[in-house]
């Protein structure tokens, strides 16, 4: 049975766990919506469909698809997948599901945070999404899981953590004045320490450009194990993403995460850069919040990759660099599966693997 706690999780001894500890599932959503994915969605409902197969190797996988949807997602996914009937606003279940928590002794409990599209009538990318604020709350209801709600606006894709006390994230995102105006980097420190039962948080100062979410950290760089990251890497002085790739890399390099030590910066090389053809936005519906213009600059990045059960789930993006960072996954991955899946088409609706997936922790 699934109830609201009114108490505080990190008096309560739950903490936030690292992703690449063990896992129960991963969530997904079915794509539909036609001003952000071309033809109807049928491209990237095939995208998804690949995702939740590889994932499937290692994890069970539940779909959630609208009631118009359902058998049409139905007969696309394999009999593995288990498909759960939930109304959405769009299919980014690592923004809209629950961060879990765990306790010592084997309980699990969901945080539901605030949603409102990235930056709600500020500059949110739709309206109305009280279908999609509502989801965090289903799953935790599904699984029968008690449920913090959070005072601030936030998503899962804003925030990375080592499991061991150090939360990573960006200033550009979570200082954002479509999340929480008038709330300072303080008073957010001490939300996040109450609500995860982290330490200490590592504010980077942008993500990655042209990034719809205003820059989450999880476009950016991914936590490997404790004190290790990875994180895209531009070395072209001439691009827009050179001078943030530096700023993070610089500031990485020179701070200590909460148990004191330096951390290890792994360079993930940046796809493209990607552009939108005129041909794929000629496919999408036009609508006020989102920009799906034929030559757009896409916010591509291999660090948006998903880790669960000792498998990396990562997107092939540019044919010139797919086999290398395949490579590199390898090395910072011994004895693990490291699995590709062509992503363009997810990119196109403004995120990657990670972020259409969220895992529900194993206890």
């Amino acid at each position: 049975m699934s109830f609201e706690v009114s108490s505080l999780p990190a008096a309560d001894g739950f903490r936030m766990p690292a992703e690449f500890e063990p896992q129960d599932g991963v969530w997904m959503a079915w794509p539909e919506r036609s001003d952000n994915w071309r033809f109807g969605a049928k491209p990237a409902q095939r995208a998804f469909t690949e995702v939740a197969k590889a994932i499937s190797q290692t994890t069970p996988v539940t779909m959630v698809v609208s009631s118009s949807q359902y058998a049409n997602a139905r007969r696309q996914l394999p009999p593995q997948i288990r498909v759960v009937e939930m109304t959405t606003d769009d299919a980014w279940l690592r923004d809209t599901g629950p961060t879990y928590l765990v306790n010592d002794l084997g309980v699990r409990r969901g945080v539901d945070w605030q949603f409102n599209a990235w930056g709600g009538l500020h500059y949110g990318l739709y309206f109305p999404w009280h279908n999609d604020n509502a989801v965090a709350r289903k799953v935790c209801e599904i699984y029968g899981d008690s449920v913090y709600k959070a005072p601030i606006v936030m998503e899962g894709g804003a925030i990375h953590v080592d499991g061991e006390g150090t939360l990573y994230t960006t200033e550009e995102c979570l200082l954002s004045p479509g999340r929480n105006p008038g709330l300072g980097k303080d008073e957010l420190e001490k939300l996040l320490k109450d609500y995860l039962s982290i330490e200490k948080v590592v504010w980077l100062p942008r993500g990655v450009f042209q990034d719809e979410t205003t820059g989450h950290v999880d476009n950016l760089m991914q936590v490997i194990a404790p004190g290790v990251v990875a994180m895209t890497w531009c070395d072209d002085p001439a691009d827009e993403q050179y001078e943030s790739s530096q700023e993070a890399y610089r500031l990485l390099c020179e701070t200590t995460d909460a148990r004191g030590r330096s951390l290890v910066v792994h360079k993930l090389p940046m796809p493209g850069p990607l552009y939108l053809t005129e041909e794929e936005a000629s496919g999408i519906d036009a609508s006020g919040g989102m920009n799906r213009e034929g030559g757009a600059r896409l916010a591509g990045s291999y660090a948006n990759f998903l880790i669960t059960n000792k498998q990396v789930v990562f997107p092939l993006l540019d044919p010139a660099k797919d086999e290398q960072v395949a490579a590199q996954l390898a090395d910072l991955f011994p004895g693990y599966l490291i699995t590709g899946v062509n992503a363009r088409e997810i990119l196109l609706g403004g995120g990657n693997i990670h972020c259409i997936t969220q895992q529900i922790p194993r206890i």
